[in-house]
């Protein structure tokens, strides 16, 4: 028993903090300084990624793939910082049993694909329409992409289609799916603390780090 509950102790957990920057707990987070180390960072996730081959895919994603970058900034001569987070999200495509020919576990990944898709799709059409409550807390993809879609961001969105009649039905329902994000009108302002709340906030952390040294020590 202790041990299951030290295991779902180290699940992931998805909160936002104080200004709507949405945090994952019990995740390793890389510090890079560098343009090369942060792709260094990228091919690590990418590799982490699961693939499989299908009828219509060789190497097709059984996940989506979400990497957030939070970028800090300190003006020398005021203190102000300015924080901002870039997440770049590839989504698994949605699939239909029939022209995959998938396996047994490979239909369950696409279940959960499709589902979350929909639970994507739920909320673009709340922010779309301006809806008064958005179902972000439906799927952990929608709660890991809440500060990415609605309040205090830019949405931007590719989508790759197939140019052949056969894939005809995906190529409308993917244009579709991006038509209702280019619906949502967010206002985008700069994330800044001054030099005081830069400094109380180092403090904090390194506090924390402290105490979870502690926790390992005992």
């Amino acid at each position: 028993s202790s041990g299951i509950n030290a295991e779902w102790s180290l699940r992931p957990g998805i909160k936002k903090d104080k200004k709507g920057m949405v945090v994952v707990q019990n995740i390793t987070i890389k510090s890079v300084d560098s343009a090369k180390e942060l792709m260094r960072v990228f091919d690590l996730g990418s590799r982490n990624r699961h693939v499989a081959s299908t009828k219509m895919n060789a190497e097709s994603s059984r996940s989506h793939l979400v990497v957030s970058t939070v970028i800090e900034t300190v003006n020398k001569a005021t203190g102000a910082v300015l924080r901002g987070k870039l997440s770049l999200v590839d989504l698994a495509g949605s699939e239909r049993a029939a022209k995959t020919e998938a396996s047994a576990e490979q239909l369950k990944e696409a279940q959960s694909i499709n589902k979350s898709l929909s639970a994507l799709g739920d909320v673009i059409s709340a922010l779309s329409a301006e809806a008064s409550y958005v179902p972000y807390r439906n799927n952990k993809l929608t709660m890991l992409m809440q500060d990415s879609l609605g309040g205090n961001a830019k949405t931007l969105m590719f989508v790759n289609i197939s140019p052949v009649d056969y894939n005809t039905d995906e190529t409308v329902v993917s244009l579709t799916y991006a038509s209702r994000v280019k619906l949502i009108t967010n206002t985008a302002s700069k994330n800044a603390d001054n030099k005081e709340i830069a400094r109380l906030r180092a403090i904090i952390e390194k506090l924390k780090r402290g105490e979870e040294d502690q926790d390992e020590g005992e």
